[in-house]
């Protein structure tokens, strides 16, 4: 596609964005994606990351995500970590995924304990993935302490999430993490702690089975 085509569809699909249905704004967001030239375009990169922290549609989310990889990190990696302030939880968590997508080192300072332990569930679990992807190289240990502090929270879901951040940062940085959290008297964050752990040394045995496992062993450990 010619640069004088881009200029002529482009606006008409960051119009579509705003489309009242699903399909028409997928097909926008793949547009804009395909047809990215070879001169950055700051407009779109703004369009698309206002059109992810409020989109309903998570195969349209996607689609902005994938579209918003298409860009210069230089210009979408300073807008998305502005958006990682915004009030909105959906904003800071498809900003945190996007970010991840990316994979630019340059936004690791701006994954912060305040996002590792956000209130809101897909927020934290979008940060955690993000600083899997972004830590530096030997700076494993830092994250892993703040994802350990997050032990035993939420459903299974969550904690499924959580347990794989912690063993994605290797096994050096998470288990002088777990090891305390493996005594903790909370039994939630004990029993998440060693199933982690479990989960570590064995990636096959399953998260609900490590989960049981855990129980039993600490229920056995609280014996008299």
């Amino acid at each position: 596609m010619t640069t004088t085509d881009q200029d002529t569809n482009t606006p008409s699909a960051l119009r579509a964005l705003e489309d009242g249905r699903p399909s028409v704004r997928l097909r926008a967001a793949l547009a804009i994606g395909s047809t990215i030239g070879s001169t950055p375009d700051a407009r779109s990169v703004e369009r698309l990351v206002e059109r992810c922290a409020v989109e309903p549609d998570f195969s349209v989310r996607e689609m902005l995500t994938w579209a918003l990889t298409r860009h210069a990190a230089s210009i979408t990696v300073p807008r998305l970590i502005d958006e990682l302030r915004s009030e909105r939880a959906q904003a800071r968590s498809q900003a945190l995924h996007t970010l991840s997508k990316i994979g630019d080192r340059q936004a690791w300072p701006a994954i912060t304990g305040a996002l590792l332990s956000d209130a809101d569930d897909e927020v934290a679990r979008s940060a955690w993935r993000a600083a899997v992807v972004l830590v530096p190289e030997g700076e494993e240990p830092g994250p892993a302490g703040a994802l350990a502090a997050q032990l035993g929270r939420g459903g299974r879901d969550t904690q499924l999430s959580l347990s794989r951040a912690l063993i994605a940062l290797g096994e050096a940085a998470a288990l002088p993490a777990l090891r305390p959290a493996m005594t903790d008297p909370d039994p939630r964050v004990r029993h998440h702690a060693m199933a982690t752990e479990r989960l570590l040394r064995d990636p096959e045995a399953g998260f609900e089975y490590a989960i049981e496992e855990a129980k039993r062993i600490a229920a056995l450990q609280d014996r008299p």
